[in-house]
């Protein structure tokens, strides 16, 4: 019995700490994309900007630059509505790392035989 008891438990912490937050990203994400409208700035999986000019049920098209450059996406290429930029804060304990790496590298210099030819 107990260790039926300890499966049972196991599967329960998985679904509340794995799948029950996936699903919730997912249903996140899929009501965002259902939500474009015209004049939306998205950024795609793919990192283009762009503005949304025209919305159909499975794509959308989207302007990129002044120029009027449109491209036709699938709902689901849609990162994130907004400019999303790849900008992250600098770690500064791994520049600290980084210098102690640089100071125990050791030299692979090997003096070169001097020749008894004389």
């Amino acid at each position: 019995m107990e260790p039926i008891f300890m499966m049972v438990a196991m599967l329960a912490i998985f679904y509340f700490i794995l799948i029950r937050p996936e699903n919730k990203r997912k249903k996140q994400a899929q009501e965002m994309r259902d939500s474009l409208k015209k004049g939306d700035t998205i950024t795609t999986i793919g990192g283009i900007v762009g503005k949304v000019v025209i919305t159909t049920p499975n794509t959308i098209i989207i302007e990129t630059s002044e120029d009027r450059v449109r491209l036709e996406l699938t709902r689901w290429a849609v990162s994130t509505v907004g400019v999303q930029t790849g900008e992250q804060p600098e770690n500064p304990k791994k520049k600290k790392d980084e210098k102690k790496e640089e100071a125990s590298e050791p030299v692979n210099e090997i003096p070169a035989p001097e020749s008894e030819e004389k």
